[in-house]
């Protein structure tokens, strides 16, 4: 069932289409016509905040190998 839903909340959060940017930044893309720089001002946003959560991650993962996991004798 905790895998099932797991699954699912990955799913959903890797799917839902990011829009990252500031009101500041969206105010001053928007006026352009290609929209060219704000979509990569918005790619930009989307990888910088990535980082951490995946780094996150990371060390919950190693957590787990190192004390949850059984140990075969």
């Amino acid at each position: 069932m905790k895998h099932k839903i797991l699954f699912n909340l990955l799913v959903i959060f890797f799917t839902i289409r990011i829009n990252a940017q500031c009101a500041m930044c969206r105010a001053v893309l928007e006026s352009e016509e290609g929209q060219s720089t704000a979509e990569g001002i918005n790619d930009g946003i989307v990888y910088l905040m990535s980082v951490p959560y995946i780094l996150i991650a990371g060390i919950g993962v190693l957590i787990y190998f190192k004390f949850f996991r059984t140990k075969k004798s």
